[in-house]
């Protein structure tokens, strides 16, 4: 391992002595754990890693005062093969904000992110620009998570009033009620990140990630405009219900269009439906809990994003959040062949047949409204499509 890597051990990882002077890291829990021999002045060495120094530095630290470099190196070493060492990019460390409340801050969030698989995670999320159209009961919750999670600018759009039932934990407060919302949401997110960047975008300025979080936002086609050009997510509760999902990378994945002529195949009268949806702004709702969790899991998949970690869960899905166990669940959304968002033709096989539809691409049968008799609906008859085949638990 190179000498100018920077260790950071977590100030809340456990430092035990035993009877017998040894030292136990880490290991209470259901993470692993390392057992080291009694060396006077490790266990201060060892609190001390708070990755703004290079391993090298350490060293000579440690040297200085009387340790002998090759133990610090191999506890070091042990450490970080365990998984209880986080290596620090340089540039991570340079994009973290001035100041001491700036830096303790940064040393909480740094070592989740520094385990992505792409360098300088923390470096690029500062750089990361996203827009949250919609400061609901989600959308300011969802944008105070990334703000402190490390995202350089964050941006809520909406032109309304705060209303009373818009308060939620994380978010708006009962005391901004009358306030125009995005500027209550910008102050949500200098609450948590005094140094995120809240300003509109200049104009015509594509944002890394839109994410979209009215409660019908997915089939507004003046939202849909909006987000144009750029990859957006959903994040909304509709109803009792979360739905994160799907995350659009516009030309690469299934769309919001795409969505909308599977529930068209499914039900003729969809579009009539959807455009009533849409007509007037959702009333709040949604519980605390739900809302939370429902901005919790967009969180995840915005970083997962920009951090390039692997695919979103969210790719060509979404995953739905309902009460009353809260367990999410993922369901499958293909692209759809009459879409001229291009994603269907991108993925015909190299002898020009359609790709293999994803789980669960049959649509049930439908119940229906008619004048003779009412038959009950499921939730799945206006909702996303193949629960049967391709519903899934998380």
């Amino acid at each position: 391992m190179s000498d100018s890597v920077h260790p950071l051990l977590p100030a809340a990882t456990p430092l035990l002595r035993g009877d017998d002077g040894t030292m136990q890291v880490g290991g209470v829990d259901s993470t692993d754990g390392l057992l080291l021999d009694p060396v006077p002045g490790l266990p201060g060495v060892l609190r001390a890693l708070d990755g703004r120094r290079s391993q090298r530095t350490v060293r000579v630290e440690a040297a200085r005062d009387g340790m002998d470099p090759r133990l610090v190196d191999t506890a070091l070493e042990a450490l970080r093969s365990t998984g209880l060492l986080t290596d620090l990019d340089p540039a991570d460390l340079l994009a973290t904000g001035a100041g001491p409340a700036a830096s303790a801050r940064a040393v909480v969030e740094l070592p989740s992110a520094a385990r992505a698989r792409r360098p300088a995670v923390w470096r690029n999320r500062r750089l990361a620009a996203v827009v949250v159209e919609g400061a609901t009961r989600v959308g300011t919750p969802l944008a105070a998570v990334l703000a402190a999670s490390g995202v350089g600018r964050v941006v809520v759009r909406d032109s309304g009033l705060v209303r009373a039932a818009d308060a939620v934990v994380g978010g708006l407060t009962t005391g901004d009620e009358g306030r125009p919302r995005s500027m209550a949401a910008a102050d949500a997110i200098r609450r948590v990140s005094p140094l995120t960047d809240v300003r509109p975008l200049p104009a015509g300025v594509t944002p890394d990630l839109t994410v979209l979080t009215r409660a019908w936002a997915a089939s507004d086609p003046l939202t849909g405009q909006a987000a144009e050009g750029g990859a957006h997510l959903v994040a909304t509760v509709r109803g009792e219900t979360g739905v994160v999902g799907p995350l659009v990378v516009p030309g690469a994945t299934s769309c919001l269009r795409c969505a909308d002529l599977h529930r068209r195949d499914a039900d003729a009268r969809w579009p009539r439906l959807a455009a009533q949806l849409v007509s007037a702004e959702a009333p709040p709702s949604g519980s605390t809990l739900t809302c939370l969790l429902t901005a919790l899991l967009a969180a995840g998949q915005v970083l997962a994003y920009l951090d390039d970690d692997g695919a979103p869960l969210t790719l060509d899905a979404t995953v739905e959040l309902r009460p009353p166990d809260l367990l999410p669940r993922a369901r499958r959304w293909p692209a759809h062949p009459a879409c001229a968002c291009g994603a269907a033709a991108a993925r015909e096989d190299p002898d020009g047949g359609a790709a293999p539809a994803p789980p669960g691409a049959e649509a049930p049968g439908q119940g229906t409204m008619g004048p003779e008799r009412a038959h009950p609906l499921t939730g799945h008859d206006t909702a996303p499509l193949f629960p049967d085949a391709g519903e899934e638990d998380v």
